[in-house]
């Protein structure tokens, strides 16, 4: 049998039925399930999110991503013309009120267009840069925050098609007000609740928050048929005293840091030196973690499953191993998981 290439995109793919890609989530949040994947041996094991804490040791430091999604898609009507535009907004561009946005349809919104929203707010399109990126106005002013809590709505992935889910359940419990920052959710973390928190700090184990602003580059498919060709998008992170802390005593204590994430692991190892200590600080990270690279944080990985060809299935594959990684992704087809945002998770481990 021919050993795969794992600089060739076409290794990451996988076929998966269209009624497996998870249009809402579970009932509970917890209520999903959980594939246990042992990266030593490849087995692997099938439970229920809600049993993690019988799962877990005390003394195990789940590391978790506390950023908020914000309301970042508006939609309105061209100026000239009323035809139905939409703005997704990205992060601050330079310039005051500007920023960096989608807009579709993007051929018919070049620079020099505006759009018109439902409460009479007129954004202006004053430029674009590449990646079919627009810098929008807002009215001098008027906060965009303002304008996002009146006129936005929370995006969804765009394989969520149709979804009776409320807003809050594309949020964590612990998504904190003062990091609504995101356009997508670390969506490992959507499995918590609080009376699972509760449960697990009850059992010794510990947890640590930090914060990954996820950009629009978590949807956007790698074009490169050679992966190292390929341009990591940049978000910011950010690790607070109370976090660094954390993980420094539990790589020195010899306890399991468990990354809640693929937004975890690419924080923790972006403040991470040689030894595995990280420190204090906030920055922008493009790192690619792909198979052959060399992890210094994290000893475990809770993870949903990823798509086909995404920077993400990379990660988990270079984490547990690229056979081990795909055998199970197999595995879970066969027995029906529920694969994406709001689907089913699993334990690296």
């Amino acid at each position: 049998m021919t050993e795969p290439d794992l600089n060739d995109i076409s290794s990451y793919d996988y076929g998966i039925p269209p009624y497996l890609i998870a249009q809402n989530p579970s009932l509970r949040r917890d209520g999903a399930r959980l594939m246990r994947l042992f990266k030593s041996s490849g087995a692997t094991e099938h439970r229920s999110f809600s049993e993690l804490p019988d799962i877990l040791s005390p003394g195990d430091l789940l590391v978790m991503n506390d950023a908020r999604v914000f309301k970042a898609r508006v939609r309105g009507k061209k100026i000239p013309g009323g035809a139905a535009a939409e703005i997704f907004f990205l992060s601050p561009a330079d310039g005051q009120n500007k920023w960096r946005a989608l807009a579709r349809p993007g051929r018919k919104l070049p620079p020099g267009s505006s759009v018109l929203l439902p409460d009479g707010t007129v954004l202006e399109i004053t430029g674009s840069s590449p990646g079919g990126i627009r810098i929008v106005k807002c009215p001098d002013g008027v906060s965009p925050w303002d304008i996002f809590e009146r006129s936005g709505s929370i995006p969804l992935p765009p394989y969520i098609k149709h979804t009776d889910a409320p807003d809050a359940r594309y949020q964590t419990v612990y998504s904190n007000g003062e990091h609504n920052r995101s356009v997508a959710a670390p969506t490992a973390g959507l499995h918590f609740t609080h009376e699972l928190l509760a449960k697990l700090r009850e059992r010794g184990i510990e947890t640590a928050f930090l914060t990954l602003d996820v950009g629009i580059g978590t949807f956007r498919p790698v074009k490169t048929d050679d992966i190292r060709e390929h341009k990591m998008h940049s978000e910011r992170c950010a690790m607070d005293e109370t976090c660094a802390n954390a993980v420094n005593a539990a790589k020195s204590e010899g306890r399991r840091t468990i990354a809640v994430g693929t937004t975890v692991v690419r924080t923790l190892e972006s403040f991470a030196d040689s030894s595995g200590m990280v420190t204090v600080g906030t920055r922008d990270t493009d790192i690619f973690i792909k198979p052959g690279y060399s992890f210094k944080v994290p000893d475990a990985l809770i993870t949903n499953f990823h798509l086909p060809r995404s920077t993400l299935l990379m990660l988990a594959a270079a984490f547990a191993g690229y056979q081990n990684t795909m055998n199970a992704y197999a595995e879970a087809v066969a027995l029906r998981y529920r694969f994406f945002s709001f689907g089913d998770a699993m334990l690296m481990e």
